[in-house]
């Protein structure tokens, strides 16, 4: 979730309110966005999370030469942008068309191109069946859908039989706790079993921005119902010397409770 502001209605939100209201809310600060955190995130480097874990250095994917690989919410694609370098056929896509744009940005700046690069909605992915031997999401499209179940079904149908899926959310025990790095961040505020979707209004009450929690329970089980065998779950620690705070994450925070949830998970034959 976002730092909280005092907008908020925590009230049901559906695909379609969740999409346009991300969309939009994206276009409008995607350049703000990539500006404030853009060096911690590079320009061509897959940084799956907030404590600083980078692929180049953990190698969840192994490798990925020649392989199909579908970024999910690439934002401005700065992990395609390091899948192609890898070797990767990388496709990318994103609900916010300034996302996209400023991946056009970052692609003449670091001379690293993603040719494939697509507006879509997670939800209905315009990829045929079994077109990808990989897909990944760092933070991407995932925690801002409302029908999860049927993201991780599209995922599955457009994955090859054994391909694999790896993707990063905020771990869902944070959702009872406020979004505050400091102190006031580490006091239970709501229950971790209440679904009902975090949703900023304007003055109409007309969302602008939703995030939709799931309990890890609910996590593995709209992976099994999709066909998703889930082989591992990494919950990254807090690293020594790591003083950035992004949002809610903090080394204090990070010192007792966990921030990110990393699956890793492969297609059943």
């Amino acid at each position: 979730m976002m730092q909280m502001p005092s907008n908020v209605a925590h009230r049901p939100a559906g695909p379609l309110e969740s999409a346009r209201a991300n969309r939009t809310w994206w276009d409008a600060e995607a350049r703000r966005y990539q500006d404030e955190h853009g060096e911690f995130l590079g320009d061509a480097d897959l940084l799956w999370c907030p404590e600083g874990l980078r692929e180049a250095d953990v190698r969840l994917l192994g490798d990925v030469t020649g392989r199909d690989v579908l970024e999910i919410g690439c934002g401005a694609a700065q992990g395609a942008r390091w899948l192609a370098s890898q070797g990767a056929r990388v496709t990318a896509f994103d609900v916010s068309y300034g996302q996209l744009v400023q991946s056009r940005r970052l692609d003449a700046r670091s001379g690293v191109a993603v040719d494939r690069l697509v507006q879509a909605d997670a939800q209905q992915l315009p990829f045929r069946e079994a077109s990808f031997d990989l897909a990944v999401s760092a933070f991407g499209a995932i925690p801002f859908v409302a029908d999860s179940a049927g993201t991780m079904r599209e995922i599955a149908r457009v994955l090859r039989p054994g391909g694999r899926l790896v993707f990063s959310v905020t771990h869902p025990t944070r959702w009872a706790f406020p979004d505050d790095p400091g102190p006031a961040g580490l006091t239970v505020r709501q229950s971790y079993f209440d679904r009902t979707p975090y949703v900023e209004v304007d003055e109409g009450g007309s969302a602008t921005y939703v995030e939709h929690h799931r309990t890890l329970g609910d996590r593995v089980r709209e992976l099994v119902a999709a066909g998703l065998v889930l082989e591992d779950l990494v919950e990254p620690e807090w690293p020594q010397g790591h003083a950035r705070e992004w949002g809610q994450w903090s080394p204090l925070r990070g010192a007792l409770m966990p921030g990110t949830a990393i699956f890793l998970c492969r297609r059943s034959n």
